[in-house]
């Protein structure tokens, strides 16, 4: 029996795929949450096999809720679940250790499938989502400009176009609001904007934030 734990801050999409998965015979839901802080809590409690982990989340987002429950135990296996397959989002994520990556849209047994398979020790990741990984290891260029940026950078303007402040930042991050002001000078220098407006524009543009 598989052990899950499913994260998500819409309760119908957390409540929907916990339903689903309550019909497999060999996975148990063992808790739910709503937020990377909660998700942690119930980590620690509940030792679960796996974790359904939304990306696009308030406060602690999917990349900084993953490095974050694999500092507690690197035995547990992450899948990435998200409407978003644009990059960066893919590559960030593999980088700080899920084992799979599934669309929203994905049928009950491409999620049964993906559970089995990161439990035993493989890789699932969405046709989607295999396409933007192997178009960004392939391009001679980067697909996106936030490509340029480096992946702290990446994480800090991904939770500034979510609409937290850099205190609010600075908190979930372990570091001074002074540091996170740094960060989003670099992050408006190297795409050559200079507001928070403009890089949620272009967050939408390169389809990095859902609409």
């Amino acid at each position: 029996m598989i052990n899950v734990i499913v994260v998500d801050d819409h309760e119908l999409v957390r409540n929907g795929i916990c339903r689903m998965l309550s019909d497999l015979a060999d996975i148990t839901v063992v808790g739910q949450a709503e937020s990377g802080d909660e998700a942690i809590k119930l980590a620690r409690a509940l030792k679960p096999d796996v974790i359904l982990l939304d990306v696009n989340m308030p406060n602690i987002g999917g990349v900084e809720a993953t490095k974050r429950l694999l500092q507690i135990d690197k035995t547990i296996k992450i899948i990435a679940v998200s409407s978003l397959t644009q990059q960066p989002y893919p590559s960030m994520l593999l980088k700080a250790g899920v084992r799979g990556y599934l669309t929203k849209g994905a049928p009950l047994t491409d999620m049964h499938k993906a559970i089995l398979k990161v439990q035993s020790g493989g890789r699932f990741f969405s046709p989607e989502v295999s396409e933007q990984l192997a178009a960004s290891i392939l391009a001679e260029n980067p697909d996106s400009p936030f490509d340029l940026l480096s992946e702290r950078e990446k994480q800090v303007a991904m939770m500034v176009v979510n609409c937290q402040s850099a205190h609010e930042i600075a908190e979930q991050l372990f570091v001074s609001v002074k540091t996170i002001n740094t960060y989003r000078y670099r992050i408006f220098e190297k795409l050559d904007i200079d507001s928070d407006v403009k890089l949620t524009r272009l967050a939408m543009r390169h389809g990095l934030i859902e609409t």
